[in-house]
């Protein structure tokens, strides 16, 4: 084999059609976890993640454990940039988010969301940066993946689902879907292996509250308003 191709292989650079998504039989503890049973390294090996998911279905609760993981032993940041909606303390908190080294940012244009995310991702200070931002084209997504090697850090771009582009240079691209018993993820693309069948992570466990054990009582999950207001 020449010499250079093989020394991009042995770096994950090149991936053969061949190549077979490895099995692995535990059984998951938690969506990290669950995530790594599907997906080569979970969500780990992957410098830059895209997340393509309409807002509020579970999709942070899906990361909460990478983000802590991320955080473990270093005094670095986690930044939101641009989040639609304001992030519950209380949850981080409860997640084991230390929020003193929460940043969250409201770049005015989407220009300077993408160079606060670029900063953020180079600079060493920040272990994690979650980016909501509509589209990205190559150029863009190749500046912030280099920066996010140049700071060792690991990007989250989260979009609606109508903004998924198969033709971005990006190592772990999914999307995802509320289900009753938690998310339904559709894998796009995936460094190293064959995108997986789409499957379910199952959140009852951890939150039971906000998933529905019992599709057919449904009922159970509604709160009944009067049908006419008293006078």
């Amino acid at each position: 084999m020449n010499t250079i191709l093989h020394q991009l292989k042995n770096n994950g650079l090149v991936w053969q059609g061949a190549t077979r998504m490895p099995q692995r039989p535990s059984t998951p503890t938690a969506p990290e976890d669950y995530l790594a049973t599907h997906i080569p390294g979970g969500l780990t090996d992957h410098p830059a993640v895209e997340i393509g998911s309409p807002a509020g279905i579970g999709e942070l609760r899906l990361l909460l454990p990478k983000l802590r993981a991320n955080a473990e032993d270093n005094n670095r940041l986690l930044v939101w940039i641009g989040p639609p909606h304001k992030p519950n303390a209380e949850a981080l908190h409860h997640a084991g988010v230390a929020l003193s080294r929460v940043l969250i940012l409201h770049p005015k244009t989407a220009k300077h969301a993408l160079w606060a995310a670029e900063q953020c991702l180079g600079s060493g200070a920040c272990h994690s940066v979650l980016l909501w931002h509509s589209r990205l084209n190559v150029a863009q997504l190749q500046r912030l993946q280099q920066a996010a090697g140049r700071g060792q850090a690991q990007l989250f771009w989260l979009h609606d689902q109508h903004s998924l582009n198969p033709a971005l240079p990006i190592s772990l691209s999914m999307d995802l879907q509320p289900h009753p018993e938690g998310l339904q993820i559709t894998v796009r693309k995936c460094r190293g292996s064959w995108p997986p069948a789409p499957f379910i992570i199952d959140m009852r466990q951890h939150w039971p509250k906000l998933t529905l054990t019992d599709p057919v009582a449904s009922s159970q999950n509604l709160i009944i308003f009067p049908g006419s207001r008293a006078s």
